[in-house]
């Protein structure tokens, strides 16, 4: 089964909505093809397919080379493609979550979650189950011995945490968590998976910057070093990203460690994030993950 590749194209259509928040929206994806679908950790990203400027849904077809053929279509006839994670898989059920943020008219994915009615259609790409080689498309990736753990999201990557925190909390000892997660307004906080040890902090922006708020926290939160006083310092090298022309996206490989730190959101809050971890507290980067999801004033698929 060597050809069979870790993605593949999943036609599904809207099934139902649900309203998180004022900002956060749940759509549920059904279809037969989702029997095959998987997912390789609480953090999966896969890419979905909306209609074209024309309103006329994407139609690739479900074979390896499927990008290419996406990359040879006319733009303004190209679906636009964005990518999202992967809240709740039903495999079974057929059907999939995937939490939307909502920001009006001023993009293809969100108009179209605005607007859309049940039986309106969209392709995904998204892991294939019968792939048997390593997952791809999640970061999460904690060393075994994990004591501390920091999260710091804004609300793109709040699925992604809301999953982790599900995860962590089904073993027989979560680790010590402090989560920092920037959210448009305060009615837009909404239930998650909580343990004794779980410190969730909402960090409403209330028409700040984006960013803001994740920024000013990794600034105040427990960090190793603070806690191990006359330590030596971790031997990191640094280098900076430009994150106008390079994709922020730096993958944790942990070695034996207590901590780690998960971090995801606007780019250029998430850069500033990783110069005061690496740079400023000499943190090992390889406990490190640190993903700039979207970056203020551009779009990017």
């Amino acid at each position: 089964m060597s050809d069979v590749q870790p993605y593949r194209l999943f036609n599904v259509a809207l099934a139902r909505k649900t309203r998180l928040s004022p900002h956060l929206t749940r759509l549920t994806f059904a279809g037969e093809e989702v029997a095959a679908m998987k997912t390789g950790g609480p953090d999966q990203r896969i890419k979905i397919f909306f209609p074209n400027e024309a309103g006329e849904p994407s139609a690739l077809p479900d074979r390896p080379d499927w990008y290419s053929i996406y990359r040879e279509v006319e733009p303004k006839l190209r679906a636009p493609m964005r990518t999202y994670t992967i809240r709740h898989l039903r495999a079974e059920q057929q059907e999939v979550d995937v939490d939307f943020v909502l920001h009006g008219e001023t993009g293809p994915a969100s108009r179209w979650a605005l607007h859309a009615t049940p039986g309106d259609r969209v392709q995904m790409a998204a892991p294939n189950a019968l792939y048997q080689g390593a997952p791809s498309g999640c970061e999460w990736n904690p060393p075994a011995d994990l004591e501390r753990l920091l999260l710091i999201a804004d609300e793109t990557a709040l699925p992604a945490v809301a999953g982790i925190l599900d995860e962590l909390a089904r073993l027989p000892k979560p680790p010590r968590t402090e989560a920092h997660l920037e959210i448009p307004y305060t009615d837009d906080r909404i239930p998650l998976t909580s343990w004794p040890e779980l410190d969730i902090h909402w960090l409403p922006r209330e028409g700040a910057s984006a960013g803001t708020m994740m920024m000013a926290a990794i600034r105040r939160t427990w960090l190793p070093e603070l806690a191990l006083a006359g330590a030596a310092p971790v031997a990191t090298a640094f280098a900076e990203v430009d994150i106008d022309g390079q994709r922020l996206w730096d993958r944790a490989a942990p070695r034996s460690s207590g901590f780690y730190a998960w971090v995801a959101g606007e780019t250029a809050a998430v850069a500033d994030i990783r110069k005061f971890l690496i740079k400023e507290k000499q943190l090992d980067k390889s406990n490190l993950a640190l993903m700039g999801y979207w970056r203020e004033g551009k779009v990017r698929e």
